[in-house]
């Protein structure tokens, strides 16, 4: 599913208008990303949570030249789902 499929199945569900749906997804995406970039948690009950990894400095290999190269540490957004989310993935539904 693409963005413009998922703005019009959420203007269906919400009974809003596609312009309204994508304003409301658009919102939505930045908020989160502003809020990661705070270092804030967002936990949303039933579907799941988004959050900022650290992760550390270390020694990886080039492939093409096999030498070994410094990756320096940097911050990853994560998404771990919630039980719901987790129960209708599973349900096969």
């Amino acid at each position: 599913m693409n963005k413009a499929e998922l703005v019009a199945v959420m203007s269906d569900k919400a009974g809003i208008t596609k312009k309204q749906a994508e304003i409301a997804l658009k919102a939505f995406t930045e908020t989160v990303g502003v809020e990661l970039k705070k270092g804030q948690k967002i936990q949303l009950v039933g579907f799941g949570t988004f959050e900022v990894v650290k992760r550390a400095a270390r020694t990886g290999r080039n492939p093409q030249t096999g030498k070994d190269m410094k990756i320096p540490a940097s911050k990853a957004p994560k998404f771990k789902p919630g039980k719901a989310l987790k129960d209708i993935v599973n349900s096969g539904k």
